[in-house]
């Protein structure tokens, strides 16, 4: 163990500097990172129903991003357990902001396959984007954890919602530089996810997740030399805890996807602008991360089964709202994305805390990846599931399916619970 470990594994206020230090880049590559995630979601479907001619593919944007994601999740989850946390996100965010080039490029040449290959490579920067909220919780202790999740999202917001409300003055930067309008939020994604993967490349270290995997090492040994069994608190993997985090999260993000998707175009078609659908948008998009604080301390406070079952609710709320909506009502469309966005916060801060809260740190970073890895394909059949659903039927349909899914996750958590009891 290098001088420089020992002096954190020996020092906890050493562990609280630096988990203090931590949170502080962690905000500061989240803000950005946010921004980088707001332009695919707004007007990604929009792009590709221009390029494309038709509305039945207009969910493909958000499948191949979010499929990216899924391949990304795995390897920024295995390269952060290799090399730690700085490694992998920083390797993320810089390969998101490469794809957001991309997609500018193919839509200057209308190029479909350009296109299709760039939101793949993007997508890297969706799944880095959501893997460093882990990093904030490394160093955390356990009735700190789901707020330390919270705090690295609520300041997403700030870039998530920025992103949507300027999709019109980045469409007229990038009109006056000789680009289609819908390529502007792509430009701003190159910009904010490359400035995300800096951050964290300059300035996350010492690494808290090698720091975390020093410190569990070292009280291993010290038990150990004590006489005691070599077991550190935490050290088992509960496996049915992963269970029920991973589907929390995976029923959310299908049910959040395949609503958010359909939603601008659903509003293109019932005649509101690109800054109507940018208003709706960032609202979801400030739902999603802006109550975060407040659900840390409630998942913190009540227990992640509890929020679990808010998190089911809140979603077929959303579905009914959504569904049952005027097509042209912007009050009652915000307050469907409003809710879709709460229920998906609820879901994805209370799976993360039981994800933590079940692995210990030898395989920790490989877990967060690979659970990723299902939520990204979970994103991406709720994006691809969309655009065909509503062509086939409608937008209510898909909105009252996605609702009533989202019931699936109480029997899920009471499964977990009578697990524990047996």
């Amino acid at each position: 163990m290098s001088e420089l470990l020992q002096e954190y594994t020996e020092s906890p206020e050493k562990q609280r500097q630096l988990f203090k230090r931590t949170m502080l880049v962690v905000i500061a590559s989240q803000i950005f990172g946010g921004a980088g995630l707001a332009a695919g979601v707004t007007v990604g479907a929009l792009l590709a129903q221009d390029m494309l001619g038709t509305d039945s593919y207009a969910g493909v944007p958000a499948a191949l991003f979010t499929l990216g994601s899924a391949a990304a999740a795995l390897l920024v989850g295995r390269l952060s357990q290799r090399l730690g946390r700085r490694a992998g996100l920083a390797a993320g965010f810089l390969t998101g902001g490469l794809g957001a080039v991309g997609v500018v490029l193919a839509a200057v040449f209308d190029h479909l396959p350009l296109l299709f290959i760039s939101l793949l490579v993007y997508g890297a920067g969706t799944a880095t984007n959501l893997q460093t909220r882990y990093a904030g919780t490394d160093l955390a202790l356990p009735t700190q954890r789901a707020k330390a999740i919270s705090t690295a999202m609520v300041f997403t917001t700030f870039g998530a919602v920025a992103g949507p409300n300027l999709v019109t003055i980045t469409g007229r930067v990038a009109v006056s530089m000789g680009a289609p309008a819908l390529s502007g939020p792509f430009m701003l994604a190159a910009v904010a996810y490359l400035l995300a993967g800096i951050i964290l490349l300059l300035f996350l270290r010492p690494d808290p997740f090698i720091v975390a995997k020093a410190i569990a090492e070292a009280q291993r040994v010290k038990q150990s030399r004590n006489g005691a069994e070599a077991i550190v608190p935490e050290a088992g993997i509960r496996k049915s805890g992963i269970v029920v985090g991973a589907t929390v999260m995976v029923l959310t993000q299908i049910v959040m996807v395949a609503i958010m998707t359909m939603t601008p175009v659903h509003m293109k078609h019932h005649g509101h602008g690109l800054g109507d659908v940018g208003i709706v948008i960032g609202i979801h998009v400030a739902a999603m991360y802006l109550p975060s604080l407040i659900t840390g301390i409630l998942v913190d406070k009540y227990g992640r089964t509890m929020m679990s079952y808010a998190s089911g609710v809140t979603l077929l709320l959303a579905g009914l709202v959504a569904a049952l909506a005027p097509g042209d009502s912007m009050v009652f469309l915000v307050l469907a994305l409003a809710l879709l966005g709460l229920g998906w916060n609820f879901g994805l801060i209370s799976g993360t805390a039981a994800i933590i809260d079940a692995t210990p740190p030898h395989t920790r970073a490989k877990t967060q990846g690979t659970v990723d890895v299902l939520i990204a394909l979970a994103g991406a059949s709720g994006g691809a599931l969309s655009g065909m659903i509503v062509a086939q039927s409608s937008y209510s349909t898909l909105s009252l399916a996605g609702g009533f899914l989202s019931l699936l996750l109480i029997p899920v958590v009471v499964w977990s619970r009578s697990q524990k009891k047996a």
